[in-house]
């Protein structure tokens, strides 16, 4: 388990110089799982990055979609968080990957498959990342409806630092005409 520092925003309020830890950044993820108890594995998902990664400000509703990038029968459930922490990206992906193994993710190495668990880092702050392991923003969450429509309803006004373009924008201009339906559960 990940150490977790002092969260005094937890109640509201966070004061960087506060027992010497740093700031948290916000980040903003995509969980997403088309096989087995999709509800239940994202809830999982949600427990785990709370418990190992950093604190969960907002959760978009969940959405369902059609797979992207390949074929299957079985649709996606995908849900959008915003989240701060004091983890660094690269060991932030480190933690990640640990929780889709955990959650039954098996990674082929064969492109776009279905799978149990797929959590994605769409923005880390402002940051520009270009790393072998890593890039951020999402190279291609621009493209992707599924993406946008739930990060849109958590985080319009938030600027893709490449783009540079909010969010709302890049969900009104997005020509990805796969079917992405809003869940009520």
């Amino acid at each position: 388990m990940i150490y977790r520092p002092y969260r005094a925003y937890d109640a509201g309020i966070f004061i960087p110089e506060m027992r010497g830890f740093p700031a948290p950044s916000t980040l903003y993820l995509l969980l997403g799982s088309n096989r087995g108890d999709r509800i239940a594995l994202l809830q999982q998902a949600r427990e785990q990055l709370q418990q190992q990664a950093g604190h969960i400000i907002r959760q978009s509703p969940l959405y369902e979609s059609d797979p992207w990038g390949f074929a299957s029968p079985d649709r996606f459930l995908n849900q959008a968080l915003a989240m701060e922490t004091t983890l660094e990206p690269l060991p932030l992906l480190a933690v990640i990957q640990r929780i889709e193994t955990a959650l039954g993710r098996r990674r082929t190495g064969s492109g776009y498959a279905s799978r149990t668990m797929d959590i994605d880092i769409l923005l880390y702050g402002d940051r520009i990342i270009d790393s072998p392991f890593l890039t951020v923003p999402h190279s291609r969450m621009h493209e992707r409806a599924f993406v946008l429509r739930p990060l849109n309803d958590i985080a319009p006004e938030v600027i893709h630092p490449r783009l540079n373009q909010t969010i709302a924008a890049l969900t009104a201009a997005c020509s990805d005409t796969g079917k992405v339906d809003l869940i009520k559960i």
